[in-house]
């Protein structure tokens, strides 16, 4: 990467609302005429491999869109042309691999792709170094600093991740993931006792005008992007609650958020208030029980524990399931052990 020069954000989704007096035009041409960067060519492509939908349906190339048509486009900003990333020798975790797809278990503190702050020493750094002699395809729009990524997931949240190696398989997972036919799992440990043992949390996300770098759930369909999130409690700690979140979208800091607007932010989440005590006693031995838990794991309680998606070549099923990192189960044990003694190690009455 060139000196102050910095890749575009990512957008996971555009949507257009066609104007009620629209005259019929062609698709690819009312679309090429609200972005920019993006060739025709590219727009069509990408409708043929059903990455742009029409009122939640596929359409033809030389569809004409109609007043008040829904128009979702799965693409992201073209960059700079000239951007390349640097191979660095930095060990990756890998699940499986075969020609066409691999799937890693990213550490917590580690980027996924170059941004600002962080040219290097990400994932997408790391896939380079590993394929030396492989380019990585890129979706839509000339991405070149995310090659071989289909999706992501935050720095301090740890898991898994799949990555596409040639082009058939960008476009057959791209789908995937628009389709929303993709299995994404977390483990989340969240303040609070959850009150109900399953639920599903639906809400539009947008930006906190207040800080840029926040997201939270917004009223209306233009402030935001439309998210839901299907929970279930998998143990509860008396003041806090390991939940399994099912992703129906991916929204940036989507459980996170959800989880907050039910009252119950993630344990250690410095950004959505989870890193104080939100839930438990006024005795300090509490206190300090809590702050060694923050001391153990000083990052979010969230971990992308299972994938599931179709092979884009042999269309087998593939499932993959992780471990909790070493931080997130000695977490666990120490509530563990709080919930079996509680009185006896906290000096609760």
């Amino acid at each position: 990467m060139k000196k102050d020069e910095q890749p575009h954000d990512w957008i996971s989704e555009r949507v257009f609302i066609v104007d009620p007096k629209q005259t019929p035009v062609r698709i690819d041409k009312f679309i090429q005429e609200r972005t920019t960067n993006i060739s025709r060519n590219k727009i069509q492509r990408a409708i043929r491999d059903a990455l742009i939908s029409v009122n939640d349906a596929t359409v033809p190339v030389n569809y004409k869109v109609r007043p008040n048509d829904k128009i979702v486009m799965a693409l992201m900003k073209p960059l700079n042309p000239d951007y390349t990333v640097s191979p660095e020798d930095i060990p990756i975790q890998i699940i499986y691999e075969d020609e066409d797809v691999m799937v890693v278990n990213k550490e917590a503190g580690m980027v996924v792709h170059p941004g600002i702050g962080n040219p290097s020493g990400t994932l997408v750094n790391a896939l380079a170094g590993y394929f030396r002699d492989k380019e990585l395809p890129v979706k839509y729009g000339n991405d070149a600093d995310r090659p071989g990524l289909v999706h992501r997931i935050d720095k301090q949240t740890s898991g898994l991740l799949v990555i596409a190696k040639t082009e058939q398989a960008m476009t057959h997972l791209s789908k995937q993931f628009v389709d929303h036919s993709i299995e994404r799992k977390y483990y989340a440990l969240v303040w609070g006792d959850v009150e109900d043992d399953a639920g599903t949390i639906e809400s539009f996300i947008g930006r906190n005008p207040k800080n840029r770098t926040e997201r939270i759930v917004v009223e209306e369909e233009y402030q935001g992007k439309w998210a839901v999130t299907h929970y279930k409690v998998i143990k509860r700690f008396y003041y806090v609650t390991l939940v399994e979140c099912q992703l129906e979208t991916g929204r940036t800091h989507q459980i996170r958020v959800h989880m907050k607007s039910l009252g119950h932010p993630l344990f250690s989440d410095s950004k959505y208030g989870g890193d104080r005590i939100r839930k438990g006693t006024v005795f300090t031995r509490y206190k300090q029980f809590v702050e060694n838990c923050f001391k153990l794991m000083s990052r979010q309680a969230l971990h992308a524990k299972t994938l599931g998606f179709e092979h884009p070549v042999t269309g087998e099923h593939m499932h993959f399931d992780s471990d909790l990192p070493d931080d997130f189960a000695q977490v666990l044990d120490k509530w563990d052990h709080y919930l079996s003694h509680r009185k006896d190690v906290l000096g609760e009455e």
